[in-house]
């Protein structure tokens, strides 16, 4: 959109919006802005009805880009997040992935947060409308049961963006990177990672220099399915076919 005064505007809207999530994106650019280190659109105006968020002249990421997201990220995670779950300005609403809803709310430790409000919530709505089958259900189940030995080596809680596909990734006009489109919260650093390897990340660079700022904890690589499961039972529910059967497997293979 063209405004009166020249400017250019992203308008984001849709129908049924839920009450409160274009609040919900602003504040969470604004918090993952507010270390410095990795850009995120100017937000014009919010509304119930839709986002106005400034315009980027889209391009490609560059080299340079590429390695200012993996550092950027590093030190965006680092620093930090008040609770395992929504920071301040969240506080007290749930956080969305495309038309569902999951819980924010503070935990005292990444395993039981990620168990309790991100995989179990997804199982029991994919339950519901017969999205998984009851047997990788169990193998959920039995998932949620052993995050404690599972999600490796205890952190404090990181910044995340929280929905950080390839698609979430903007390069500018000028090569460098952009987040936008966040589901943003406090939890472990492996899940966004996971997340941009999951359908193709723009660059390896970002995470060879991420690895470079700040190094993973011993054995993220057996790690990296187990917080794929969160993306993939989103998309399972939201689109079926192969993202079932990518839940399922998942699900299994870390199931006891």
């Amino acid at each position: 959109m063209r405004l009166a005064d020249g400017r250019e505007a992203f308008v984001k809207t849709r129908r049924e919006a839920i009450a409160g999530e274009y609040a919900a994106e602003a504040a969470g650019l604004a918090w993952l802005a507010e270390p410095g280190l990795l850009r995120t659109p100017a937000v014009m105006e919010v509304d119930e009805a839709y986002l106005a968020l400034e315009w980027i002249e889209p391009g490609r990421l560059s080299a340079d880009g590429a390695e200012e997201l993996g550092r950027g990220l590093a030190g965006t995670h680092w620093a930090g997040a008040e609770d395992f779950g929504a920071p301040p300005a969240l506080r007290g609403g749930d956080t969305g992935f495309g038309s569902l809803r999951l819980p924010n709310g503070p935990a005292a430790d990444w395993p039981s947060f990620y168990a309790e409000q991100r995989l179990l919530p997804l199982l029991a709505m994919a339950r519901e409308r017969g999205a998984i089958s009851a047997s990788a259900g169990r193998a959920v189940e039995s998932v949620c049961e052993r995050t404690g030995e599972l999600c490796g080596p205890s952190e404090p809680p990181a910044r995340l963006h929280g929905d950080l596909w390839s698609g979430n990734v903007m390069a500018g006009a000028d090569g460098r990177p952009w987040l936008i489109d966040p589901s943003a919260y406090g939890g472990h650093r492996e899940v966004d990672l996971a997340m941009l390897r999951l359908f193709g990340a723009p660059s390896e660079r970002i995470f060879d220099a991420y690895e470079e700022a700040w190094p993973l904890a011993e054995g993220w690589r057996d790690r990296v399915e187990l917080y794929q499961l969160l993306p993939m039972l989103v998309h399972a529910l939201l689109f079926g076919g192969s993202y079932r059967a990518g839940a399922e497997r998942i699900a299994m293979s870390y199931a006891r």
